[in-house]
């Protein structure tokens, strides 16, 4: 019930706002379980996609979003509740990616939709990174579903990280064709298997976004982002103190 209100309210609203664009809508099965494996650049993918489709979709979102107190916690809660994310706790070393991948596969066994981003958090520069294996390829094949393909297109302009009032222009969504992995069936635990399956979700993502892949992992990419931006800051303070000592 409230999925279904706020489904109504602000998909109705970011369609009419921001008039998204979308191909092959045809390829999201009337009925039954299936994964959306989509690249990541805004936080606003999560909305775009479901405001597009007539199933619910359901993501996973940090514990954090669900259990922060005062009112704006609360409120924050009833949203990521309303617009289908699933709280799960990152605790432990490997807390988040098993508790992920038993949420996803127990969204797929009610025969229901379950989103993911292989890349496992948000591109930091536009560009498509390295997805991981171990929740994608994990609940695909233990669920035994398909998996669907998806490329947000120009979302990181609407609302690019640390922004938040978001820019009004029209973001795209490409659906493709839904990939069988059948042949894998009962080796979600062979790390080969694993890899071989992610790399070709990526592969058919590329093709849909047009993105340029980098074969490393975002996480990776963030870290030399940042630490590039600090030693540019470190350089800046040295140049600015050598001229204040001339």
């Amino acid at each position: 019930m409230i999925y279904g209100a706020m489904k109504f309210s602000l998909g109705g609203s970011l369609k009419l706002a921001f008039r998204p664009w979308v191909e092959g809508i045809a390829n999201i099965p009337a009925e039954g379980p299936a994964i959306l494996a989509s690249n990541h650049l805004s936080f606003s993918d999560s909305f775009f996609l479901p405001a597009v489709l007539d199933r619910k979709v359901t993501f996973i979102a940090k514990a954090e979003y669900f259990t922060t107190p005062g009112i704006k916690g609360r409120m924050t809660a009833a949203f990521f509740k309303g617009v289908g994310q699933l709280p799960v706790d990152r605790s432990g070393v490997r807390g988040a990616g098993e508790a992920a991948i038993r949420s996803g596969i127990e969204v797929l066994e009610r025969g229901e939709l379950f989103g993911i981003y292989p890349e496992g958090t948000r591109s930091p520069d536009g560009r498509l990174y390295r997805g991981k294996p171990g929740g994608l390829a994990r609940v695909a094949l233990a669920a035994g579903v398909p998996v669907i393909p998806v490329a947000m297109i120009d979302t990181e302009k609407i609302q690019p990280p640390g922004k938040v009032v978001p820019k009004l222009m029209r973001p795209g969504i490409r659906i493709g064709r839904p990939l069988d992995f059948s042949r894998y069936q009962g080796m979600e635990h062979d790390r080969f298997v694993l890899r071989a399956v992610t790399d070709e979700v990526m592969y058919e993502i590329m093709k849909l976004s047009g993105q340029e892949y980098v074969d490393i992992y975002a996480t990776a990419a963030k870290r030399r982002i940042a630490e590039a931006a600090k030693q540019e800051r470190a350089d800046k303070a040295g140049r600015t103190g050598r001229t204040r000592a001339a």
